[in-house]
């Protein structure tokens, strides 16, 4: 409960305590849903630097064995399977992962941690499996099925999802009842480690540690090369599809931003008939053209902040859908100038880019953490109810739209699943671990005592529903492999049906655990 000085400060301007609660507290919702469209914005340009990251190569010199001519290959640095895991569900779970340190941060000289981190994972990670996956079933175009190829990997990243909140319940309830010690907190963090090593061996078919399951149609690049970025935009007037896009005007479509296995590199370099040992040469020459140009495309972004898509420019049978696409322009623009900050992806493959989004979306998090404060205090309403279903849903924006485009674009399921299982084992091995662990490492060695878990009966009573509503979900994706053949798409009475199905269980577990913290059950 926070105390009453708390509640009378203020934070968005001064005299702001002067007012009601209520407009109070519909202000800083208001400012929280604003933050929400800022972590998307960031999200995108974190997505740009991450594709650059993704398309580097490495030269491999071989020896041809009848000519004895040397052979110069090159092959991307990021396997598949690593870059699903490590790049885009670690990047569409930043957001969360950055609120639960700062949470932490926050807390550190306090034996009791917050629940605020924790509440936001577990939500998320809910928000993840539930809705998530009803819209990835849905988005598919009627009667066309998607699979997952590589179901050793699938099974592999399912397990420690599962596995990761068994052991938080173990951690929680068993093993050291409501504490955490420093060693909990970094095998949680380890076990991370131990996810990469095992989705890897499955990947690579290693002996004794990979299912005998053979990968079927897995496509190299996550974007197939024959599609274009219109595709999912089909009717004629039909741009709802765009007014939510948060990428800058100019710029990539939104399929490009998320597209960290795309090919389009090559395709935009060389043309189809160009000899694939000519490769390095143009990308060397383009990488070189970027890097001339890095001062006019960084001016460019400011540029392009500010500029508004023109109403003359496009059809105008659809005008009210323009007008909304151009007042959502507006409403980001302040976003978009600030972001632009952020140097061209260009630069040193996207890493700089990359550093700079996470300070960003650090940022923002941070400004997330002190409005969720306030509201709690001015509303009343438990800290952990507005974390694991506001921030939760808000935070994972970038997830859904990830998995939306992976199962839009891709021929198979596999990177729109894989990002919400894989997400869901984030959020525990580091969304939890590591601020659990700065904690502990904190009281080990200036108290000598372990943390304490606030609400833990609460936290551990949601990861039992969370439990028994996600093995509902993944029953129903089983049977519809085994009944349709695919666990996407379909007949769209099929789909929309299962969709239902899982936003129920996504109720339920919204529902029970809000009861439960309420002290209602």
């Amino acid at each position: 409960m926070f105390s009453d000085e708390r509640c009378e400060s203020y934070f968005l301007f001064y005299g702001e305590n002067l007012l009601s609660n209520g407009m109070r507290a519909f202000l800083y919702i208001l400012y929280l849903a604003y933050c929400f469209f800022g972590l998307s914005a960031i999200t995108a340009r974190f997505f740009r630097s991450m594709e650059n990251i993704v398309k580097q190569t490495r030269q491999i010199v071989d020896i041809d064995p009848d000519t004895n001519d040397q052979v110069v290959k090159y092959e991307k640095v990021w396997n598949y399977t690593i870059a699903d895991i490590t790049l885009l569900a670690f990047g569409t779970s930043f957001p969360q992962i950055s609120l639960a340190t700062i949470d932490a941060i926050q807390n550190l000289g306090q034996l009791t941690a917050g629940g605020l981190g924790p509440g936001t994972l577990v939500g998320s990670a809910a928000f993840d499996l539930f809705p998530i996956h009803a819209v990835c079933v849905i988005v598919p175009k009627a009667g066309s099925l998607k699979k997952i190829s590589d179901l050793g990997v699938w099974i592999v990243e399912l397990f420690w999802s599962f596995w990761a909140y068994i052991w938080l319940y173990i951690i929680l309830e068993v093993w050291t009842p409501k504490v955490i010690t420093i060693w909990e907190a970094l095998l949680t963090v380890l076990q991370f480690g131990l996810l990469l090593l095992h989705a890897y061996a499955q990947d690579r078919r290693w002996p004794y540690l990979s299912l005998l399951l053979a990968a079927n149609g897995r496509p190299e690049d996550w974007v197939p090369e024959n599609s274009t970025s219109s595709d999912h935009c089909d009717k004629e007037c039909d741009d709802s599809c765009e007014i939510f896009q948060v990428s800058d005007g100019q710029e990539k479509s939104i399929v490009e931003i998320f597209s960290i296995h795309s090919g389009l590199v090559y395709q935009n370099v060389l043309d189809d008939d160009m000899a694939e040992s000519s490769l390095p040469k143009h990308i060397k020459r383009k990488n070189v053209e970027e890097d001339l140009n890095v001062g006019s495309v960084w001016r460019q972004q400011f540029v392009d902040a500010i500029k508004l898509e023109s109403i003359e420019s496009k059809k105008t049978d659809c005008i009210y859908l323009r007008m909304a696409r151009i007042f959502w322009q507006l409403i980001l623009t302040p976003w978009r100038l600030l972001f632009a900050f952020v140097p061209p992806c260009q630069i040193s493959h996207g890493w700089i880019a990359f550093v700079c989004s996470l300070i960003f979306i650090s940022g923002i998090a941070y400004v997330v953490t002190k409005l969720t404060d306030q509201i709690s205090c001015v509303t009343g309403v438990n800290p952990y109810i507005i974390a694991f279903t506001a921030l939760a849903s808000g935070t994972s924006w970038p997830d859904l739209v990830a998995s939306k485009i992976a199962a839009e674009r891709q021929v198979t399921a596999d990177s729109a699943i894989a990002n919400i299982t894989c997400s869901n084992s984030v959020n525990i091995y580091v969304g939890i671990g590591i601020p659990w662990l700065i904690n502990t490492t904190y009281n080990f060695f200036v108290y000598q005592q372990p943390l304490h878990i606030q609400n833990s009966g609460g936290l551990s009573f949601s990861l039992l529903i969370f439990f028994a509503t996600s093995a509902g979900c993944v029953a129903v994706l089983v049977l519809r492999r085994l009944i349709l053949g695919a666990e996407l798409g379909g007949p769209k009475l099929w789909a929309w049906m299962t969709a239902a199905y899982f936003m129920v269980l996504w109720i339920v577990f919204i529902v029970l655990s809000s009861l439960r913290i309420s002290g209602i059950i």
